[in-house]
């Protein structure tokens, strides 16, 4: 364990102030993130959480040692919006009876949760300890761990929870301090809804549990009939069952503070008798993408898989580490504009610190104690980069600099290894390079030549000296 970890410093959500962290059991740091919901492929606003809380994890390794930290981040593989793209992509075999709704969703949540993996691990993440499916905790489980149904259960035994219209709600009055992480005030709530009331709710704020499920939706069997769990229920079920009643870190977006969130601390709180569910709350700030907020309707709504395989944003495919630095470079905390020009910024950089650390020896290098402490203050990796920068400037004087600048490169998540290039795709882009500069495409041309740079592929252009016709040749370089 690091000397480094009495300083860590995070800024909590819950009492909207940065705080010493002092693990409730330093020999095994637990944290929890909400993970993606498996209907469609991880647009680029998923990523940002996935890679903060990856820098997370990282850090608390490094001040209290790989064993002594458990990371669960969860997968939603049952949601009505997976229910209903179950039948817009499979409704003909539905129908024909070539496949069950059941069989369908499978379908679904495999294809899109096989590449949030492969996404994730190109923008540099590490896998969490521990990535449980919502669907393998709705009932009680043999091997005793928490689950959803049993949840409820105790929670209508407790008085937090009641039977209506076929549903199970909890009952947000029965919590005299509901809404303390968003700081809503539930009398407030009730006085200024907008929204008509169901009429088997007590209260408006009280959230759904468990709903019926009709004979073609999928559905379990419970004691309030065949159904299925509302949205909330789950992460109470799945981080209980990894990380206990109350664990240390709960990480997500902001936009999941309320209801999301809060109504995850009101569900473990009464079911388990605590005075919390997690002692820090962080969340990371709203993403918008070339100064407007991201949106299908107006066509810059971008998938992490768009970014990495397609042209689609700046007419260039983006390496994952340049995504990864893009999305660090602003404080996670702080909205983010995700933009051309930060990638290509960000791109830059990165090509500078690899060059610089390309000049390191073998052996490896401690890992420099300014990073982690910068990291330490709230996770400030705008001035752990700073860092970076210089150690990328002193380089090339022969000192450690080079070999620490590799070591902090690598404990951030980016590749420091020898670049892999493809011989016959390199081919492929010399030659549609030279068919520019004959059209005199000079703005296609520098392109191309940029994306091979970024992928540390350095062309030299030069003549045959028999032909005279200009000739490319290349070499790895950062």
């Amino acid at each position: 364990m690091s000397d480094a970890s009495k300083d860590l410093r995070l800024y909590n959500t819950l009492t909207r102030a940065k705080e010493d962290f002092v693990p409730i059991d330093p020999r095994n740091v637990r944290m929890y993130v909400c993970g993606p919901t498996v209907y469609d492929f991880a647009h680029i606003g998923n990523a940002r959480p996935v890679i903060v809380f990856d820098v997370v994890f990282r850090l608390l390794r490094q001040l209290y040692g790989e064993k002594h930290v458990t990371y669960v981040r969860n997968i939603t593989d049952v949601d009505d919006k997976i229910n209903d793209r179950a039948l817009r992509d499979f409704g003909a075999e539905i129908a024909s009876g070539k496949l069950s709704l059941n069989e369908a969703i499978r379908r679904v949540t495999e294809k899109t949760a096989d590449q949030f993996h492969r996404d994730v691990a190109m923008l540099g993440c590490l896998e969490p300890t521990v990535e449980p499916c919502a669907t393998e905790f709705v009932e009680p489980r043999p091997d005793g761990k928490a689950d959803m149904i049993s949840l409820i259960q105790r929670l209508i035994e407790r008085g937090h929870a009641y039977v209506a219209a076929g549903e199970v709600l909890f009952d947000t009055a029965s919590m005299p301090d509901y809404g303390q992480l968003s700081k809503r005030n539930l009398d407030e709530q009730q006085a200024g809804a907008r929204v008509a009331v169901d009429v088997h709710k007590k209260n408006p704020q009280d959230f759904v549990l468990w709903k019926l499920s009709s004979p073609e939706e999928p559905g379990w069997d419970s004691p309030w009939g065949r159904g299925r769990p509302g949205w909330h229920i789950e992460c109470s079920a799945m981080s209980a069952a990894y990380l206990g009643e109350v664990f240390d870190i709960h990480g997500g977006g902001l936009d999941l503070i309320f209801p999301h969130h809060e109504n995850e601390i009101a569900q473990s709180r009464c079911a388990h008798g605590t005075e919390t569910m997690a002692k820090v709350w962080m969340h990371n700030g709203f993403l918008q993408v070339e100064g407007q907020k991201m949106s299908k309707s107006l066509g810059n709504f971008y998938s992490i898989n768009e970014l990495l395989e397609t042209e689609t944003f700046g007419g260039r495919k983006w390496p994952g580490e340049v995504l990864r630095l893009a999305m660090l470079m602003t404080h996670y905390r702080e909205p983010i504009d995700f933009s051309v020009r930060k990638l290509e910024e960000a791109e830059n950089t990165l090509r500078k610190w690899k060059r610089a650390a390309d000049l390191a020896p073998a052996a490896a290098q401690q890992l420099p104690v300014a990073v982690v402490d910068a990291l330490s203050d709230d996770l400030a990796t705008y001035a752990a980069f700073q860092v970076l920068t210089q150690l990328a400037g002193e380089a090339a004087e022969g000192n450690d600099a080079a070999a620490s600048l590799k070591a902090s490169l690598s404990f951030l998540g980016f590749d420091v290894g020898t670049a892999k290039v493809d011989e016959g795709e390199i081919a492929k882009a010399i030659a549609r390079r030279l068919e520019l500069i004959a059209a005199k495409n000079w703005a296609e041309a520098d392109r191309i030549r940029d994306e091979l740079l970024a992928q540390g592929v350095q062309l030299k252009d030069g003549k045959d000296p028999i032909t005279g016709e200009r000739i490319t040749t290349w070499e790895v370089k950062r």
